[in-house]
């Protein structure tokens, strides 16, 4: 009987919940329910849009002709070279300049570093290297990048070399070159 009873009072709802759901359900389009696919004719706002005239063209100096040069009429040129020839040499006073170095080798055998780094000068003797001890620990970098590219570029060429090899930032010497 209790169970009779059970089944009856879940059945009930269910009952209510199907008779819901079916009077709720979509009905078949009909003729009377309008088209939302098609566009009517929008109003016609050409009255609101602004209108410019063309600019008057004028027969006196064609388009061809060369134009005068501007002439300028306050010089700071001089003020400015002289700034200029100042910057220049508080530049030659810097030496190093914030970028990357690629760390080649970081160990406690002293060997295995100078073997790494005689590796690396023998393929790309242009390269500076760097070879550091804190005890215990021997680190050789590599190299002198102002850019993230140029160190990205170098860390692949040396990665057969040192396959451990990473970038770290530092304050690299800027270029010999002028020296």
């Amino acid at each position: 009987m209790m169970k009779r009873l059970f089944r009856n009072v879940l059945l009930l709802p269910t009952l209510f919940v199907v008779a819901a759901c079916a009077t709720n359900s979509p009905s078949a389009p009909t003729a009377s329910r309008s088209d939302t696919t098609r566009r009517t004719p929008a109003e016609d706002l050409s009255k609101y849009r602004p209108v410019f005239e063309a600019p008057a063209t004028t027969a006196a100096t064609p388009a061809s002709a060369p134009k005068k040069p501007v002439v300028p009429t306050n010089q700071v040129n001089a003020q400015i070279e002289q700034r200029l020839r100042d910057q220049a040499v508080a530049n030659l006073n810097v030496k190093y300049a914030q970028g990357y170095r690629i760390l080649a080798y970081a160990g406690l055998e002293r060997d295995q570093a100078m073997a790494v780094r005689r590796s690396v000068i023998s393929r790309y003797p242009e390269e500076t290297d760097y070879l550091t001890f804190k005890q215990p620990v021997y680190r050789l970098y590599i190299g002198d990048y102002l850019t993230r590219l140029e160190a990205e570029q170098a860390l692949l060429r040396l990665k057969p070399l040192a396959p451990k090899a990473e970038l770290q930032a530092a304050q690299v010497l800027l270029s010999k070159g002028g020296q």
